[in-house]
């Protein structure tokens, strides 16, 4: 059963859709007439069309006065829906391989001109329907217009070369041709052709009269000649269409630097591994550059862009602003005088706007977790400590006013511990100059390029220094380790009370040669007992093979490999042996004899190493230099080191 409320939803729809179509008030002599000049009016077919009869005619041979009819012509809502649905699956488009291919039906058009009805046809494209000669009928009844020949229409459609064709003659009525006016926007920014349509006997309008319309109205910049085109095959009436635009100005763009590094210096950079972890030491929280390394780029501003509405007015642009390149301390302009590059190497950061190279970095606090592992082109200053397990590398010094636990410290220059290292039988501290600290104990590494200098002395250390090991102090005492210098090392005390033999001191070298010369020696002494061994199995498979005449096949396999094994081997041991000889001859020609000294005393148990020459000391000395004369160690007086190795201080600070 049907309700009443579902009669007033209903009402209420089609009042809604009644009040939102565009309808027009026709008249002609017949009701067919009246119909044909309302699809003209209305733009499309009479079988779309709904309408009201007004006013019914009367012929003039049947009543005294001919009455004409009067129709309000409306557009029909199924067509309307219908018409929406087809716009929406008119045109879609595939994708093949990269290519869009547009899937498009094929349309006919007409067009009524002074010299007669034309028809032309598009294809269709991909997957679209071609259009027929039914539709084309329809196309010529719609606009109550004789329908041509078959033959002719076909002969179009086979073509479908979109161009029109005359297909019949055609009686124009001038007073009934579609006129049109054009719209400007206020800014003369847009142009719009408002057209109403023609009536019976009247022509449509070409794109040719259209865009002649337009330029005798002041339109002459920015037409859009494919509109005016589509206009021609399905004109759009008593609504504005638009068809120019002006070329609106475009403001230059401002001048701006493009900066080569993270200006946000709290931004934290994690280093991930392959496997997917993360290394929260790395934090790389600074960014190096080197010396002439491009740090910023500027782009130049840019000339805007002057317009011109549709009636050919100049509209003037506004040019981009020129910005000061952000120079800062340690930068500089490049010839280019666009680029901006580093003078130093160091830390390259935003400073107060402008760009800035800091060849110290300076870390307030310990070197942590929260700052991570630290790689610098400069030098580096830690207001603290450096936790076990960190790692700084620098190219120029390291200072730390604290202690360094089990870490590592590389660097190019000089290292300066305030507090001591406590390498916790681990440790790397190496530096390309010296190294200065309170105390050195337990650590692994000490290597310095010159000299290593402490105050309160080194407990079980392996400390290496290219010339000299000094320790001065009150309690400036050497008590185990393994020490290595070419020139000298001296201390206030050698070894301890109790004894024992847990302190090398080794001089007279240069100790990275005397280090590699060892490392050989011990790898031509496995390589010749590996070749020993390898010389007995080919020796027993080659026996075997005597008695039988031939071995298994992976017996002869086994032979061949340890046969080029020997080979390779043997070329190994000849390489060691030839560079152990170089190293030695290298050793042999140093002038520096080396000299061990202690102010205070040496006990018994410390061994002294001059140059190859070995001295146990058994017994308490005091005050003594241990020389090297005629290939034995003497005890000699105690002598001072130079006051001015003493006293010598990292590069870049004062004596005072």
């Amino acid at each position: 059963m049907i309700r009443l409320n579902q009669i007033q939803e209903k009402m209420s729809e089609m009042h809604e859709l009644d009040s939102g179509r565009f309808f027009v008030d026709i008249s002609g002599e017949t009701l067919d007439e009246a119909l044909a000049n309302a699809a003209i009016q209305l733009g499309m077919p009479v079988s779309s069309i709904d309408y009201e009869i007004l006013q019914k005619g009367a012929s003039g041979f049947f009543a005294i006065i001919p009455k004409e009819w009067k129709i309000r012509a409306y557009e029909t809502i199924k067509v309307k829906k219908q018409q929406n649905i087809e716009e929406e699956t008119v045109e879609t488009e595939d994708i093949i391989e990269g290519e869009v291919i547009i899937n498009r039906d094929g349309m006919g058009y007409v067009f009524c001109a002074a010299d007669g009805i034309y028809f032309k046809v598009t294809p269709p494209s991909g997957t679209g329907r071609a259009f027929d000669i039914k539709a084309a009928r329809d196309r010529f009844r719609d606009r109550a217009l004789p329908i041509p020949e078959d033959d002719v229409l076909s002969a179009i459609l086979d073509e479908k070369n979109g161009e029109y064709v005359r297909v019949a003659p055609y009686k124009r009525i001038p007073g009934n041709d579609a006129a049109m006016a054009v719209n400007i926007s206020d800014d003369e920014m847009r142009a719009y052709l408002y057209v109403t349509p023609p009536t019976a006997g009247g022509v449509d309008l070409s794109a040719d009269t259209i865009i002649a319309f337009l330029k005798n109205n002041r339109i002459i910049v920015g037409i859009n000649e494919e509109r005016v085109r589509q206009f021609q095959d399905s004109p759009v009436y008593r609504e504005d269409y638009l068809v120019a635009e002006g070329i609106a100005p475009q403001n230059g763009a401002d001048a701006k630097i493009l900066y080569n590094f993270e200006v946000d210096n709290t931004q934290v950079r994690l280093q991930e591994t392959r496997s997917g972890q993360i290394n929260f030491k790395e934090l790389n929280l600074i960014q190096n550059v080197v010396e002439g390394q491009p740090v910023a780029q500027k782009v130049p501003a840019q000339r805007g862009k002057p317009g011109k509405t549709v009636t050919g007015k100049y509209l003037d642009a506004l040019n981009g602003k020129d910005i000061v390149m952000p120079v800062g301390k340690n930068t500089k302009i490049a010839a280019d005088g666009l680029t901006i590059v580093a003078e130093v190497n160091g830390q390259v950061l935003l400073v107060k706007n402008k760009i800035t190279v800091q060849e110290i970095y300076v870390v307030e606090g310990d070197v942590s977790i929260r700052t991570g592992n630290i790689t610098f082109l400069g030098s580096v200053f830690v207001n603290g400590n450096v936790d076990d397990g960190f790692v700084i590398k620098a190219s120029g010094n390291i200072e730390v006013k604290g202690s360094v636990g089990r870490a590592e410290l590389d660097t190019e220059g000089d290292i300066v511990v305030s507090q001591g290292i406590m390498g916790k039988e681990g440790g790397a501290i190496r530096a390309g100059k010296s190294i200065w600290a309170k105390f050195i104990q337990n650590t692994d590494v000490v290597e310095a390029g010159d000299m290593v200098i402490v105050s309160d002395g080194i407990i079980k250390s392996n400390v290496m220094a290219n010339r000299k090991i000094i320790c001065r102090g009150k309690k400036a005492d050497i008590i185990s380790g393994n020490l290595s210098a070419s020139e000298s090392v001296s201390a206030r005390n050698l070894g301890s009370v109790s004894g024992g033999n847990d302190l090398v001191v080794s001089v007279g070298f240069d100790p990275k040669s005397k280090e590699r010369l060892n490392f050989l020696l011990q790898k031509q002494e496995m390589d010749q007992k590996t070749l020993e061994d390898l010389k007995l199995n080919l020796m027993s498979l080659e026996e075997l093979k005597s008695k039988r005449g031939e071995l298994p096949k992976d017996k002869e396999e086994n032979y061949n490999k340890m046969s080029e094994y020997k080979y390779t081997l043997q070329t190994e041991i000849h390489e060691v042996q030839k560079e152990i000889a170089q190293i030695k001859e290298y050793l042999n020609t140093l002038k520096n004899q080396g000299r061990v000294s202690a102010s205070g005393h040496v006990y018994p148990g410390v061994r002294i190493v001059i140059r190859d020459t070995v001295e146990d000391v058994r017994m308490d000395c005091k005050a003594t230099t241990f020389y090297l004369d005629k290939g034995i160690v003497r005890y000699g007086k105690y002598q001072e080191e130079n006051e001015e190795d003493v006293k010598k201080v990292p590069s870049g600070y004062s004596t005072n």
